[in-house]
């Protein structure tokens, strides 16, 4: 049920230690998005490649959707002598940051006239790298505070990922414009450092396994391992813990409508995803300079991002989930209509500043509340994986229609484009007030079977 707040109370656990933390990690996570997103795209639009072409490079970010693929290996897999020293969380985090950073230098290193193809393999790479990351940086998350400060922690998290991508999307522009694509992902690469250094100082999470989920997982051993001694039952005895009996759970403990709340998080941020990698494209095509973008774009976006994933998470924590997350859904589709008019303005700086004012205040206000609910959707006995299957499902259809955006924009023109992007928000708002209404005096839909969280 939910515990109504004061505004006090909900203000002070934004000055909790595990929640300033996640601004740090939050910027790690962040930086190598854009890299491999819409900063790639103004350096290939600027370079000559087609409008096709680019949208095709949306795929890229395909794989932060499939990172639930090798979750359960981020989840119970050790690391030879990291984990000793760091832990399982921490370990794996740093193993990501240090291979997003060789990504990065790959990718200074293609030329996208003569190695595209080179150029397309290196940014996968970076996004493997990240999505590792952000698997184990969405666990300690989960792990190093309890369900009620999800909120805070989902913001300041959004906080630190958006300072990360203001640094990645405007920082990178304005170096471009001074010195060249290639300094400014040197730059970005050296920026992991913020990254690696909190690795090294916060502490490593408590993780352990309920009594209930430890008979699940004694249970599918029984029934499926009787008379199999040796190395082949003790594979398949991993491979049930890691990878079946995070799925088995979710869906024993959410009961029929399991499917429902999965579909709802695949769609909540369909039509915002699938509109991202034409927005850099599109700015520079009716008219304004990098500087001009990397100006209101992304600094004062930023701005008006934070703002709304603070409002977001303030209000997660005294209202609880379900009534931000509907107004999350409808500020997203709605705020898609307004570029619509920007297409027929032009390079008007005043109508630019309302576009992303809208956009950038709905976006982080949905963000901080959509992060929350997924968080509390996941048994701490299987966060990464559960996690993962989560933000997996979020961002994968999203990043699957912005691989066709370039043929959408080339056919039919942006207006249409932003039309197309906004009516597909519709199905999310109808699910996110189903949900409300459903769980409206619920923090989360239903009780966990989890270890407790570590106190602050």
């Amino acid at each position: 049920m939910v515990t109504e707040r004061s505004w006090g109370q909900s203000l002070a656990v934004y000055g909790q230690p595990q929640v300033l933390a996640l601004f740090f990690l939050g910027f790690s996570a962040g930086l190598p998005l854009l890299l491999v997103f819409s900063t790639l795209s103004a350096w290939l639009t600027e370079e000559g490649v087609s409008r096709t072409a680019i949208g095709f490079f949306g795929w890229v970010g395909v794989t932060y959707s499939i990172k639930v693929l090798w979750a359960p290996v981020v989840d119970r897999l050790r690391l030879p002598l990291l984990t000793r020293l760091l832990g399982q969380r921490r370990s794996w985090m740093l193993l990501g940051q240090a291979g997003v950073v060789a990504g990065l230098l790959a990718m200074v290193g293609s030329d996208p006239h003569e190695s595209l193809a080179g150029l397309a393999l290196a940014a996968v790479a970076v996004a493997f790298a990240s999505s590792t990351q952000d698997v184990a940086i969405d666990a300690f998350r989960i792990e190093s505070a309890r369900d009620e400060y999800q909120g805070a922690m989902s913001a300041t998290y959004v906080f630190g990922y958006r300072l990360a991508m203001l640094v990645a999307g405007a920082g990178s522009l304005y170096m471009a414009d001074w010195l060249g694509w290639e300094a400014a992902y040197l730059s970005m690469a050296s920026l992991m450092l913020v990254g690696v250094i909190t690795v090294l100082l916060v502490s490593e999470p408590q993780h352990q396994q309920g009594a209930e989920v430890a008979a699940l997982e004694k249970g599918l051993s029984e029934r499926l391992l009787i008379g199999k001694p040796g190395l082949a039952a003790r594979l398949q005895a991993w491979f049930l813990g890691a990878v079946v009996a995070p799925f088995v759970e979710f869906f024993a403990r959410n009961g029929t409508i399991a499917l429902l709340i999965l579909a709802f998080i695949a769609i909540y941020r369909l039509s915002d995803i699938a509109m991202g990698i034409m927005a850099n494209p599109f700015y520079l095509d009716i008219g304004f300079s990098k500087s001009e973008i990397a100006s209101v774009g992304k600094i004062f976006g930023f701005f008006m991002t934070i703002a709304g994933s603070f409002i977001g998470g303030l209000l997660v924590i005294k209202y609880g989930i379900h009534r931000p997350l509907l107004a999350g859904a409808i500020m997203v589709a709605v705020t898609n209509l307004l570029f619509m008019q920007l297409a027929q303005t032009g390079p008007d700086i005043g109508w630019l500043m309302i576009v992303i004012s809208a956009d950038n205040l709905g976006g982080g206000f949905s963000n901080a509340a959509f992060i929350a609910y997924l968080s509390s959707m996941t048994n701490r006995a299987y966060t990464a994986t559960q996690y993962a299957l989560f933000s997996s499902l979020m961002t994968l259809p999203g990043k699957f229609l912005s691989g066709f955006s370039g043929l959408v924009v080339d056919a039919a023109g942006y207006s249409s484009f932003f039309l197309y992007t906004a009516l597909m928000g519709i199905p999310s708002i109808l699910l996110a007030w189903w949900l409300w209404r459903r769980y409206a005096a619920d923090t989360r839909p239903v009780p966990r079977d989890t270890a407790q969280a570590s106190e602050y």
